[in-house]
């Protein structure tokens, strides 16, 4: 891929108002609902993975996909050497799954049913979704890495492996440092869920 010129912002005019502290920019971007996922890969012979709510799409043709990682985890590292991923999007009834990625204690494998899948990457059971995909850049932001990945193959697990009748399934939601919408008794993520998009 080509990298397109930086477009740089004129300065706008002077203003009294300080920039948000960390804290107050993760409370506010807590009033934004996302996915949860885990993204997976495979060093050498051992899988590695950490709990990601920063996925998206960036493009159908190609087809690319981007997630965020943070500079001080130890999984993404290993998992950009391997120059492979899968990004396993989570249902609503899988936070075991979710703390077992989300935590940086224990071993996040040991005792789970997961899979190699053919494209090299962990596959986790049940999910939503898996997309399978090779790193096709990775771009520095400031305590992050934002990486994009082109998709090498997709699988609808929950329908492929089990019947139609799972596809209205519903996704594991996060939302104010909370697991599902609408839910005011719902716990509250443990750490780092609660201190935002830490994990890497």
């Amino acid at each position: 891929m080509s990298a397109e010129p930086a477009l740089t912002a004129e300065p706008g005019p002077a203003t009294s108002v300080p920039a948000p502290t960390p804290d107050e920019f993760r409370r506010a971007m807590a009033e934004f609902a996302t996915g949860v996922t885990v993204v997976t890969g495979l060093e050498g012979d051992e899988p590695v993975g950490f709990a990601c709510q920063s996925f998206t799409s960036v493009s159908l043709d190609p087809p690319l996909v981007l997630f965020c990682a943070d500079h001080r985890g130890r999984s993404w590292p290993r998992i950009r050497g391997a120059g492979r991923f899968c990004v396993n999007v989570l249902g609503e009834d899988q936070r075991e799954l979710c703390q077992r990625f989300g935590s940086s204690k224990g071993r996040k494998y040991e005792g789970l049913d997961w899979e190699l899948s053919p494209w090299g990457t962990p596959s986790l059971p049940e999910v939503l979704l898996r997309v399978h995909a090779g790193i096709e850049n990775v771009h520095r932001a400031g305590d992050h890495d934002v990486v994009i990945g082109r998709v090498l193959a997709i699988e609808i697990p929950r329908v492929e492996e089990r019947g139609e009748e799972h596809a209205g399934e519903r996704p594991m939601i996060f939302f104010r440092s909370r697991f599902g919408i609408g839910e005011p008794e719902g716990p509250i993520a443990p750490y780092p869920w609660s201190r935002g998009d830490r994990w890497g």
